[in-house]
């Protein structure tokens, strides 16, 4: 037979694109279309329906940068319609095919009731099936001209992601509002074709299955009357319809398909819009699952869910109405998709929270799974805190992304730091906006690593990031494709059902132990500084005020425990550490909004913190210690005079004037208290540190290192560091001046200013308190560069195998060589409040107050020795998408702690983070707990959120080995329980002469609910 492969692919390619799929609709009658502009902000459905509007004709141009653009449109369907698929059809002059970051609308009945929306890849308005004739149709379409961010897939800067630098010039030319015939055979066929040729093109040329398809084309073709398309569309469905019925083989892989639309809750759009893209892509779900009863939509985020019940009253009847009949599934059970790196321990338990009580509550749901895709890797942290919110699964997809190396699993057990597994999923079709394709399907067989182990695989499938959803075009996909030789079989299930069978039919699936890195979007730990800065310090405020709102809700007569205000200041924080806000990967409107909420947030906490101190008594003024640890160290005054006070972990002292053992001595540019002493060099930079306990240089070389890098990834701006950013830099080496600013025997100061780059300064006051090892570089920044990063260098004299640095709830450890490819891919890791490098006797720690980049490396010097590395990712200059982010002021405090253990470090971590707060307080009662015992580590403090009264406490073990003690109360105990972190019992806790006794294996996060007596 000869091969005539090409002409026939070529046929049917032309005679679909240009015969078939024009023919879909068979006739259409144009709307009258008038038009609204709404001014400023979008508006309500009420103003819009009293709003004035005008003529308006296609082809015109409409819409500037984030307006609203309100369009009535009415139409009569004519009578020789009567009986036929009517369907409104809507092109709102629609760029490319990504529904989520261009034009959108959500189209209303004259009474306000959301129908649907339309994007481009779902243009169409159900109207009647079938029609009576006459039948008239009254639209209220609100449209958003949302800017196409990605029009230059990320290559050029632009203004256009703010409002305040977009301009108003229209975006978009109206193309078609009209009524329209759907020809259900055409358009069976259109998706009978498409299915069969995809199939055909990813089947092996030596396939007998590939020859028999194309075959079958060929014949279908010779079927189609190109003159009247319509009238051949059954007979041409005919001939291929053998092809169609060939059943997969009895081995097929079996792909778990589940209705999907990733909604970033902010990226390149703002937050106000996405709570207008919940109520599109919602209505389009919903009016899906009334056309397909096989239909099954996972939507994760309780945030949006809340959003859609606020605002959409109508397209939240729907949903509740969808997870009745099944065809919905809540899933992820977290307030929003959060970052998997950056959020505190605490606030990651507050994800897991927050999100399955909104499903428990609303839906009488508890979601089983934590579904987070698109992530930027994933903490070791994650399988504990998961099961501890009672989940079973977990799926992300974004690990395939790596740029050096593949992940070998993609059904695996995870295993977190503290030994806790859960069954893991990452789909094999590399994405979550599947749309069944033959590339989808072939590269999730080809790409699956469980060969030989498990046969089965998830496959979010709908248009996403920016929502849209499933179409019926994709669900038609799926049923052509539910048992079609050549292809896996497709089925469209609740992802719990995937992973029950997934589970069982693979029991001894491998363990993954440890994060899950992502060799990609290495820059998501440091870019927008000021974003993270704002979570970091929320996140601890947040902790602060539960403390001592639990203290005078325990002990002050009349004092109301603030439930509602912090669960709201709480969700704020929550909802900001989406992926892509808190990350620093959104446009520039995201984070300006996100720096006036954390202010916002933060004063609002100051206001709570401060009630509840001054409901314990004025008359005095105590020091108010918010750290699970003892401290004994240098506060100021109210008159701003240095004081050295002790105060107990969770409590409060008076502040009372105590002399400590050493003071410090400033003798030029030397720093002393007889701890160690720290020596700053005429350039800046610190030419030795020596420890004095043991008689120790802590540098290997020139401490506090500033350089400057050029920062240009390939692609990415905002998400990346690129490998080669480390060839090319600047050492800040020329100081503007280097003076003493501070010769008190309390607290000695050296201050360094340097200029630099295009008009940036940058002002660090080092500090050397009495009593304390700890120096600290407090940093104010003017910066003004572009495509740059800063990073501050620590190499110290140690060998250290590997760095430690602090994650949720303990801390990961990282060898410091790159032997392998995975090594040498983590060139660039995040770590939360410390690091930690150090050889057997001896260690040394980085502390930081808001960043979590960083980078750790080792040299062996001509003298034998090893000089370990520490970097500090201070700030970057990305330009895309927000031309100037990270530009302005920032204002931190890192901080070097020589001769510190792990216990140690994590002490200083805290109280770097929780500054010791000074405050009129006649008397203060014992600590609420306190712990006899080491690595015994209190997290949070807080009365139970069922308003019983009950304390709350949720304790970890911060060492990496056991730990045991005895938990003690500052009020009456009449019992304790263990409980999930929800707050429901999991076992009766024993009490034991007024304290609970715990043991903790390393790592291990447990909650306490404690009675009160």
């Amino acid at each position: 037979m000869h091969d005539e492969r090409r002409r026939i692919e070529e046929r049917v390619q032309r005679a679909h694109d240009q015969r078939i799929k024009p023919a879909v609709y068979a006739a259409t009658v144009p709307f009258e279309v008038e038009a609204w502009q709404a001014p400023g902000e979008p508006v309500s459905f009420e103003e819009a329906a009293a709003a004035r509007y005008t003529p308006f004709a296609m082809d015109t141009p409409w819409g500037p940068p984030w307006g609203t653009t309100w369009f009535r449109m009415r139409g009569q369907v004519p009578a020789e319609w009567a009986g036929k698929r009517v369907e409104a059809v809507i092109d709102l002059g629609f760029v490319g095919d990504w529904p989520g970051n261009q034009a959108e609308a959500l189209v209303h009945l004259a009474d306000g009731r959301p129908l649907k929306a339309v994007n481009p890849l779902n243009q169409y308005v159900p109207i009647a099936n079938p029609a009576t004739g006459g039948e008239q149709i009254d639209y209220l379409v609100e449209a958003a001209s949302n800017p196409d961010i990605l029009k230059d897939n990320f290559s050029k800067v632009t203004p256009m992601g703010d409002k305040l630098t977009a301009g108003s010039a229209p975006l978009y030319t109206f193309q078609r509002a009209d009524l329209a015939v759907l020809d259900e055979e055409v358009f069976h066929l259109d998706l009978d074709l498409q299915v069969l040729r995809e199939l055909m093109v990813h089947l092996a040329e030596h396939e007998p299955r590939r020859h028999e398809i194309l075959h079958a084309l060929d014949r279908a073709m010779d079927a189609l009357d190109l003159d009247d398309v319509s009238g051949s569309a059954a007979a041409v469905r005919e001939v291929l319809a053998p092809v169609l019925a060939k059943p997969a083989h009895a081995s097929a892989h079996t792909i778990s398909g589940v209705g999907h639309a990733h909604i970033d809750s902010a990226w390149l759009w703002p937050i106000r819009e996405t709570k207008r893209k919940t109520s599109r892509t919602f209505s389009n779900v919903t009016a899906l699952a009334d056309e397909y009863d096989d239909f099954i939509f996972a939507c994760s985020q309780a945030q949006q869910y809340e959003w859609v019940r606020d605002n959409y009253p109508h397209v939240w009847a729907r949903i509740q109405e969808s997870v009745k009949k099944g065809q919905w599934a809540p899933v992820g059970g977290m307030w929003v998709e959060a970052d998997g790196n950056l959020p505190g321990g605490e606030a990651i338990a507050r994800q897991l929270v927050h999100g399955k009580r909104f499903f428990i509550e609303h839906f009488g749901i508890e979601t089983k799974g934590v579904w987070l895709p698109d992530s930027f890797g994933y903490t070791a942290a994650y399988p504990q805190l998961a099961k501890l919110a009672g989940n079973d699964w977990f799926l992300t997809q974004k690990i395939s992304w790596n740029q050096t190396n593949k992940f070998p699993h993609h059904t695996f057990w995870w295993e977190g730091i503290d030994g806790t597994r859960i069954f893991t999923h990452f789909p094999p079709v590399d994405t979550y906006n599947a749309r069944f394709s033959g590339e989808e399907m072939d590269r999730a067989v080809r790409n699956y690593s469980e060969k030989g182990g498990g046969q089965r695989s998830l496959a979010p499938f709908g248009w996403g990031d920016g929502g849209g959803g499933p179409t019926r075009e994709i669900m038609e996909r799926a049923r052509r494709l539910a048992d079609l030789e050549g292809s896996p079989k497709v089925v469209v299930e609740h992802p719990d059902d995937f992973f029950a069978q997934a589970r069982e039919e693979y029991p001894d699936a491998p363990v993954w132990v440890g994060e899950l890195y992502l060799e990609l979007h290495r820059a998501t730990y440091t870019s927008q500084a000021r974003t993270k800065q704002g979570n970091r310090r929320s996140e601890h405020k947040l902790r602060e005020a539960e403390l001592w709102a639990t203290t005078a809700a325990l002990h002050a007569p009349g004092y109301s425990y603030p439930y509602d205000k912090l669960d709201r200041l709480w969700k704020t924080v929550l909802l900001h550490q989406f992926h892509d806000i808190l990350p620093g990967s959104s446009i520039a409107w995201v984070h300006r909004e996100a720096e006036a909420e954390y202010a916002r947030v933060a004063e609002e906490l100051e206001v709570l913190t401060a009630e509840a101190v001054a409901a314990l008594g004025a008359g005095g003024t105590r020091v108010f210690n918010t750290s699970p640890f003892d401290r004994a160290e240098v506060v100021r005054t109210p008159e701003g005079a240095p004081a050295y006070v002790e105060v107990p972990a969770n409590g409060s002292a008076p502040l009372t004037v105590t002399e400590p053992a050493r003071s410090v001595k400033t003798e030029g540019r030397v720093l002393d208290n007889g701890l160690v002493r720290v020596e700053v060099a005429e350039d800046g930079t610190l030419s030795s540190v020596r420890d004095l306990r043991c008689d120790r240089e802590v540098l290997g070389d020139k401490g506090n290192l500033l350089r400057l890098h050029t920062d240009l990834p390939n692609y990415w701006d905002a998400w990346d560091i690129d490998k080669h950013y480390n060839n090319r830099y600047t050492d800040l080496l020329e100081p503007t001046s280097v003076e003493v600013v501070s010769e008190d025997p309390l607290l000695g100061a050296i201050r360094v200013t340097r200029s630099f780059g295009k008009g940036s300064t940058i002002t660090q006051t080092i500090t050397l308190r009495a009593g304390s090892a700890r120096i600290d570089f407090e940093t104010d920044i003017d910066w003004h560069e572009a495509e740059k990063i800063l990073k501050a260098a620590f190499p110290v004299d140690v060998r250290a195998a590997h760095s430690s640095a602090e994650i949720q709830f303990g801390h990961v450890q990282r060898p410091t060589h790159t032997n392998t490819s995975w090594e040498a891919a983590r060139f660039e890791v995040s770590g939360h409040r410390w690091v930690h490098v150090g050889e057997p006797g001896y260690g040394v720690a980085v502390l930081n107050d808001s960043t979590y980049g960083h980078d750790v490396s080792r040299t062996v010097r001509e003298d034998g020795g090893t000089t370990t590395t520490v970097r500090l990712s201070l700030v970057r200059a990305p330009r895309i998408p927000d031309p100037e982010a990270d530009q302005g002021r920032h204002r931190f405090t890192y901080s070097l702690l020589p001769g510190a253990s792990i216990e140690d470090t994590v002490a200083e971590g805290y109280s770097l983070n929780l500054p010791l707060r000074v405050a009129d307080a006649a008397g203060a009662p014992e600590p609420v707990v306190s712990v006899d015992g080491q690595g015994v580590t209190v997290e949070a403090v807080k009365l139970a959120d069922d308003g019983s009264g009950d304390v709350v406490v949720r304790l970890y073990e911060s060492g990496g080995g056991r730990a045991s003690g005895v938990l003690r109360t500052g009020f009456p105990l009449a019992g304790a329980q263990v409980t999930d972190l929800l707050e429901r019992p999991l076992e009766d806790a024993a009490v034991e002469e007024g304290g609970v006794p715990v043991s903790l294996r390393p790592f291990q996060v447990l909650t306490l609910r404690l009675r009160r007596g």
